[in-house]
């Protein structure tokens, strides 16, 4: 089977996925896929995001931060691909790559950290980074030290305060 293209021939994959993002087989039921380029307000991605990561769905999380870094001022890039990775790291974690998972959640907590220690306008939205910091690292922890592999909905971090 030739690659899926999308309108503009660029590969995408049409294949459904579960979840936590895998790929399914052709035909198999799958979970929604969040629509790309969707351009919401800040507050309406924190909302979305936290439904989804409260629905187990952190790769779906991902897309709507995904949406955010595009769509959003260059200058809360760093902000919104910090909270992507935090959600990408997750999602490995729950597909059970600790050494991944791990990776990311460092990554995206020293992101979101260094944007909101920028000072002046940097707005974080209501968001927790303190605490979300803190979840990362220990969810990191865990799943390296324990061969944790965490349920994605009963890991979901409060994103905001």
């Amino acid at each position: 089977m030739d690659r899926d293209r999308d309108r503009a021939g660029r590969a995408r994959s049409a294949r459904p996925r579960d979840g936590l993002g895998r790929p399914l087989a052709y035909g198999a039921e799958g979970v929604a896929r969040q629509p790309e380029g969707v351009a919401r307000t800040p507050g309406e991605t924190v909302r979305e995001a936290q439904r989804l990561l409260d629905a187990g769905m952190p790769f779906h999380a991902h897309e709507v931060f995904e949406d955010a870094w595009k769509s959003g001022p260059a200058g809360e890039r760093d902000l919104w691909q910090g909270l992507a990775q935090l959600a990408v790291g997750l999602t490995h974690a729950a597909r059970g790559n600790a050494t991944g998972g791990a990776r990311l959640l460092r990554r995206g907590a020293g992101r979101v950290e260094e944007y909101a220690g920028r000072g002046a306008g940097s707005e974080t939205y209501g968001i927790d980074v303190a605490g979300l910091a803190a979840w990362a690292r220990g969810l990191a922890g865990r799943v390296e030290a324990g061969g944790v592999v965490p349920d994605a909905a009963a890991e979901a971090p409060r994103l905001s305060r």
